[in-house]
């Protein structure tokens, strides 16, 4: 008998459906029907009524369903003192402008909480930057766009993100409403970052794809200033989701890319797992569980969860 299956089975009874169930657990609803009907043999009697409507708890399902509560819970509590007794130590991670304006509150926030021993070092720079100091062993854990596949690295993809266009309201030759291509775009003067950037290299490569050359006006490697610029109304830019979450509010237009080619994919990257700590191994999971929430809550906009391999959790 497995903990997984208590969650499982406390939360069919919650949602009274598979299927809702199996989502909010991404699961797939036979690999979640396996496991119940597991725990049913295990214990030899029926927990769950079937039904065309729904699912209902038996007796003895109402029977189990206090003490599966109170045993997650105390499940929880040991976990909790197990880790911060043994966790501490100190954690290096680098994130990209784009990537630590959606991601890196959050993941100070979770680390404080999951792990408060843990000293957390970010570091913001250029993805290029960040994988010479990966490489370098001045970090620890990575968020990038590419990696070197001759690297001993281990790459987790985490999201795709989808590009925008942010411009002021009134910049000429910028389409006026809903979703562009970047075939209408050609004109359009631009603010990017610099080539040492990953996002100047999405763009740029997603632009060659649609045969379409960009009218490239500025190059500005800090994000802070290129909004700025933006902003003053110099020319407009294409920026991820975490950029352009608040790009509304500063009286600027921000319109999503419809090519499905134009986007970005953020791998974490780490140091192989026999050079990482116990606080980067405990850290990663973190930020892949960080990642994960945001993007099903809708707090890092035009991001989708790419469901890979596991990091194995501590």
């Amino acid at each position: 008998m497995e903990l997984r299956q208590f969650r499982y089975f406390l939360k069919v009874v919650e949602c009274k459906s598979l299927g809702r169930a199996a989502l909010e657990l991404e699961v797939s609803t036979s690999a979640l029907s396996q496991q119940i009907s597991k725990l049913e043999s295990e214990l030899s009697t029926r927990l769950l009524n079937r039904t065309s409507t729904g699912v209902v708890p038996t007796g003895a399902g109402i029977a189990f369903l206090h003490h599966a509560q109170l045993a997650l819970r105390q499940a929880e509590l040991a976990i909790s003192a197990a880790q911060r007794g043994r966790m501490s130590g100190q954690v290096s991670v680098g994130l990209a402008p784009t990537t630590a304006k959606v991601l890196a509150l959050p993941l100070i926030a979770a680390m404080r909480t999951r792990y408060p021993d843990i000293q957390l070092h970010l570091v913001e720079m250029l993805s290029g930057y960040l994988a010479s100091q990966l490489n370098a062993r001045q970090l620890d854990l990575a968020v990038l766009f590419q990696v070197d596949v001759g690297r001993r690295w281990c790459v987790r993809p985490l999201v795709d993100e989808q590009l925008f266009v942010i411009a002021p309201l009134d910049l000429p030759g910028l389409p006026q409403e809903g979703a562009v291509r970047l075939a209408d775009l050609g004109e359009l003067p631009l603010i990017l970052p610099s080539a040492q950037h990953g996002l100047r290299t999405s763009v740029m490569a997603a632009f060659e794809s649609s045969g379409i050359r960009p009218n490239v006006v500025m190059d500005i490697d800090g994000l802070a200033i290129l909004m700025d610029a933006v902003r003053a109304g110099h020319a407009a830019t294409i920026q991820p989701g975490g950029a352009a979450a608040h790009a509304a509010e500063d009286g600027l237009r921000v319109l999503p890319i419809a090519d499905p080619h134009a986007g970005r994919r953020n791998l974490l990257a780490s140091l192989s797992d026999d050079e990482l700590s116990p606080a980067a191994l405990a850290a990663r999971v973190v930020i892949v569980d960080v990642a994960r929430e945001l993007v099903r809550s809708g707090q890092w906009p035009g991001a989708s969860w790419i469901e890979e391999f596991a990091v194995p959790a501590l």
